[in-house]
């Protein structure tokens, strides 16, 4: 079976590029696929993650991305132009490779590759919710694209032969389409240590440091915590971003640098999470909070915002971790008091944390996906 996945780029941390790594190594296993990537914003970049040699990488040179910060008129006429380019240099590839699927991670592509006459069936994966784009609150020209690009994601999804959410949340959110299923992410395969430390005095996040990851809320929740647990628990925050620096002067505005600390990214996380007692998740939003997943596989209770969308499917309220109001920062922070106070609930919750990579294992997960990749091809 010939699989193309079409992403924006692969030189981040993030979790989608570490979801679609983990299933092309899956593939790579079982044999008999025939496996690219295709990304559209790659720049020359060598991907974050490294990728096994059966697959094939192909960068289409649009670069989306080199727009951001410009004013909002020419930001829109640029993509224009730019999706103009896409469309005419993705339909020369798949003409010639002659896939037999091929899969948008959204957005770049999702609006014209359903009419890419290539012999292939198209999968829309989304790895946001339906909400992603008004999540900013952006105002001006740029609120308006916002609230038009999610009018017109309804009709978009409709084309593909197949749309996947992540979660019976986002899927409710969406309605009764006929070609919507959902498959959520596997619990990422992490080498071992994999056991997180009851006894540690150490919390752990990990995202990406922008508006999404909510990391401010976080940082002021830890301001507001005892300082008698700040001198004995730390924080620590791993991540890049353009909010790096502005979270940095927050901390030190807080005069809380003594214990919240912010780390680059790393690709042995499963040691981070091994000397770690619990995560905190702070997002405004996810798709599948695959991070939440990737730490209660190795042991760690966690404790989190009710964001949209994830968090409700995942946590199992006093039993793997603690919810908390979306947006209550003093709630967060009392949540964080309660597990960092107490040693048994963490010990507990952590038993039931491991327990989640019987829903989530890998391979139930690619089993869903390979039989879902045949039914199309009938």
């Amino acid at each position: 079976m010939k699989l193309i996945y079409c992403i924006a780029s692969v030189h981040h941390p993030g979790g989608m590029e570490r979801v679609l790594l983990n299933k092309l190594c899956w593939f790579v296993r079982q044999g008999g696929y025939d496996l690219s990537v295709v990304t559209t914003d790659q720049a020359g970049l060598p991907p974050f993650y490294t990728f096994p040699p059966e697959v094939k990488m192909v960068d289409l040179g649009i670069d989306y991305s080199m727009d951001n910060g410009r004013s909002p008129l020419v930001k829109i006429c640029s993509y224009f132009r730019k999706r103009r380019l896409h469309r005419s240099r993705l339909t020369d590839l798949l003409k010639r490779e002659k896939a037999d699927i091929v899969i948008s991670l959204y957005p770049s592509e999702s609006s014209f590759i359903p009419r890419i006459k290539d012999g292939s069936r198209k999968v829309l994966e989304l790895h946001y919710n339906k909400f992603f784009r008004l999540q900013y609150n952006r105002r001006g020209l740029l609120g308006m694209a916002d609230r038009f690009r999610s009018w017109q994601d309804e009709r978009i999804v409709r084309r593909f032969d197949r749309f996947v959410v992540l979660t019976r949340e986002d899927a409710g959110y969406w309605g009764a389409l006929p070609n919507l299923t959902v498959i959520p992410n596997a619990a990422l395969h992490i080498d071992a240590p994999q056991t997180g430390s009851h006894s540690s005095r150490r919390v752990i996040a990990v995202g990406r440091l922008d508006y999404q990851k909510g990391f401010d809320r976080l940082i002021d929740a830890w301001g507001l915590l005892p300082e008698t647990l700040r001198q004995t628990w730390h924080l620590d925050i791993f991540g890049q971003g353009e909010w790096k620096d502005m979270l940095t002067r927050q901390i030190v505005r807080l005069g809380i640098e003594d214990s919240a600390r912010i780390h680059p990214p790393t690709t042995e996380i499963a040691k981070e999470y091994a000397a770690s007692a619990f995560l905190v998740m702070s997002s405004h939003y996810e798709g599948f909070p695959m991070v939440m997943i990737e730490a209660m596989s190795c042991g760690l209770p966690v404790v989190s915002f009710d964001f949209p969308c994830g968090p409700k499917d995942i946590i199992r309220e006093g039993e793997n971790g603690l919810l908390v109001k979306e947006g209550d920062v003093t709630a967060l922070a009392r949540s964080l008091e309660t597990m960092m106070r107490d040693s048994a609930l963490r010990e507990r919750m952590a038993s039931q944390a491991h327990i989640i990579t019987e829903t989530y294992n890998e391979k139930t997960i690619m089993e869903q996906w390979v039989q879902c990749f045949q039914k199309l091809l009938v």
